[in-house]
């Protein structure tokens, strides 16, 4: 966001992180994560915060580590702000 020259604080950004586990193979192992990102972002910003986000995983270094082991689902709700 900081490079979109969308500030991330104070209170600007919260996200919720799920994990679901399964034993597929009778093991247990993390086969999903889902993220959902609530932003606040100034009028205007509503495109280059979505642009960013739908970016994001590729250059993420967890979800590039865990790429092909873990299915990740991202989400958003932005809320623009004066």
């Amino acid at each position: 966001m900081a490079a979109r020259k969308i500030p991330p604080y104070p209170n600007k950004l919260k996200t919720s992180v799920v994990g679901t586990i399964e034993a597929p193979e009778g093991v247990l192992k993390i086969t999903e994560i889902q993220c959902h990102y609530e932003l606040k972002v100034p009028i205007g910003k509503r495109d280059a915060a979505e642009r960013a986000l739908q970016v994001f995983e590729a250059g993420c270094p967890v979800a590039q580590t865990l790429k092909g082991c873990v299915k990740f689902k991202h989400t958003w709700t932005i809320e623009e702000y004066e």
